[in-house]
C-alpha cells in the first residue's frame, strides 16, 4: 500500500452536507486496517522499491471494483441502502495507487424502493447522488474519456468511471442507454445472473442467448461508446454478445471454469473467443469466486492461479484485473444479499472452505500493491506488468470509447 496521495485533502463522503440533519449517519467500516495486512509477499528491498515505483508511476486501472464504504454493523445494511447515500471511500482510494477505477456501484442491491433491486429510478438516484458528492471534492474526478484518465495520471488524481453490472434497469427501453450514458456511465453489463430482456444470466437453468432486443441494445452500446461487460451473462449469451458486438468486449471480473468449476467462472472457450475479438479478461477476487485446487482457501494466490492460466490460454495482451472489492465486510454482504447476488447458484455444488475475507485482496486500497508485488516476485518484466495493470484496458478503450 502506498502513502496517501498528496492531492487528497481529507474529504469524506457528503462533507458538504450535515450528517444527522441532511442524511442519516451510520458508523462505517475502517477503510484502512480493517483486517491484517497481507503477509504472503516476501519481497526484498529492491523488489519492494520496484513495486512502489510501478504503482506510483504507471497507469493503473481496476476494471471492476466497488469503492463504497459499508456499515460496520452489517445488520444495518438494508437500512443504510434504503437511505440512498452510498459513501465513496476517498481515504482508502488515496492509498490505492490506482489511476482509474471502474466503479460498478451496488445496483444489484440498490433496494431504495424495492427489495428486488435494479429499478431504473433507483439506479438514477444512486448515480446522481454519488456524482454530486464527487463534484464537491478535488481528488477523485468523474471520468468519461481516456483524456480524463490521462489527466488524472498527470495531476495526481484518481479517475472514477461509473459502470453498471447489468442493463436490467433499461427494461425494454433501448433509449435508456442514452440516458445512462448522458449521466456518465461508460461501462455496462448485459445481465446480472438473472435473465433479463437482453439475455440469459449465469444462474438460469437454460440460456436462450442474446434476445432480439439484446441485439438492439448491443448495437446501441457500440454506437454510444459504452464498454460492454459479460461477466455475469450465461455462456451462450456471452458468446452471442462477443459475436454481435462490432467492438471488443470485456469480461471485467471473472476467472476460468477450468481452474475452478463453478457457474461464476467462464469456460475457456468463452474467454478465448473474447480475446480473439480483441477483448480483455479482468481477474476477479470477490470472496469464494476465483479459488483453485492449489489454493482452495481464497487468497491472492488463488486469484493468481487464474492469472497464470489465463496468460497461458490467451496471452498477456488480453489479461487485466477487476478485483471486485469494497470497503467493509464483503462476505457479510454476500450473506445478507444471497438471493439478489445469486451466490448459491453461482457457486453450484463445489465444496470450499469459507473465509472471512480474501487475504491479500480484501479492499481497493491494498489490491494493486499486492498484485504488482506478486508479479515482481515472480519475475514478470516491467512491460508485462504495465500491460496487465492498465495498458491492455487502455488499448480496448481506445477502440470502444467514441
Amino acid at each position: 500500500m502506498l502513502e496517501q496521495a498528496k492531492r487528497y485533502t481529507g474529504y469524506t463522503a457528503y462533507d458538504y452536507l450535515e450528517a444527522g440533519k441532511d442524511f442519516k449517519k451510520f458508523r462505517y467500516a475502517e477503510q484502512i486496517g480493517r483486517v491484517p495486512a497481507y503477509a504472503g509477499l516476501d519481497l526484498s528491498d529492491s523488489q519492494r522499491e520496484r513495486t512502489q515505483r510501478l504503482l506510483r508511476d504507471e497507469i493503473v486501472i481496476s476494471l471492476h471494483d466497488h469503492v463504497q464504504v459499508f456499515p460496520e454493523d452489517m445488520g444495518q445494511l438494508r437500512e443504510h441502502i434504503r437511505a440512498g447515500r452510498e459513501p465513496t471511500g476517498y481515504l482508502g482510494l488515496s492509498r490505492s495507487g490506482m489511476t482509474a477505477v471502474f466503479d460498478n456501484g451496488m445496483d444489484g442491491t440498490c433496494c431504495i424502493s424495492s427489495d428486488a433491486g435494479w429499478k431504473y429510478t433507483d439506479v438514477l438516484f444512486d448515480l446522481g447522488v454519488r456524482m454530486a458528492d464527487i463534484a464537491h471534492q478535488d481528488y477523485v474526478i468523474k471520468a468519461e474519456s481516456l483524456k480524463d484518465i490521462y489527466h488524472a495520471h498527470e495531476t495526481g488524481r484518481l479517475a472514477h468511471v461509473f459502470a453498471l453490472e447489468a442493463a436490467t434497469m433499461i427494461e425494454n427501453e433501448v433509449d435508456r442507454l442514452d440516458v445512462l450514458y448522458g449521466f456518465g456511465v461508460r461501462q455496462i453489463g448485459i445481465a446480472y445472473s438473472e435473465a433479463n430482456m437482453l439475455g440469459g444470466g449465469l444462474k438460469e437453468r437454460g440460456d436462450g442467448g442474446l434476445t432480439y432486443f439484446g441485439e438492439r441494445a448491443v448495437e446501441r452500446m457500440n454506437k454510444l461508446g459504452l464498454a460492454i461487460d459479460i461477466s455475469h451473462s450465461g455462456d451462450r449469451t456471452a458468446m452471442d454478445v462477443i459475436q454481435k458486438s462490432t467492438k471488443p468486449v470485456f469480461i471485467t471480473h471473472c476467472g476460468s471454469r477450468e481452474v475452478w468449476p463453478t457457474n461464476r467462472m467462464k469456460p475457456d472457450a468463452v474467454i478465448a473467443a473474447c480475446a480473439e475479438r480483441g477483448g480483455v479478461l479482468g481477474l476477479e477476487a470477490a470472496p469464494h469466486t476465483t479459488l483453485s485446487p492449489a489454493h482452495p482457501r481464497h487468497s491472492l494466490e488463488s486469484v493468481m492461479d487464474h492469472f497464470v492460466h489465463a496468460v497461458d490460454l490467451i496471452g498477456i495482451d488480453h489479461v487485466a484485473f477487476g478485483p471486485d472489492t469494497l470497503f467493509g465486510d464483503h462476505v457479510g454482504l454476500h450473506d445478507a444479499f444471497a438471493a439478489n447476488l445469486s451466490t448459491k447458484e453461482a457457486h453450484g455444488r463445489v465444496e470450499y472452505p469459507k473465509v472471512e475475507y480474501v487475504d491479500g485482496l480484501e479492499n481497493p486500497a491494498e489490491c494493486f500493491y499486492n498484485i504488482i508485488g506478486w508479479l515482481v516476485a515472480h519475475d514478470y518484466s516491467d512491460d508485462e506488468i504495465r500491460k496487465v495493470i492498465g495498458g491492455n484496458t487502455i488499448r480496448v478503450l481506445e477502440e470502444v470509447w467514441v
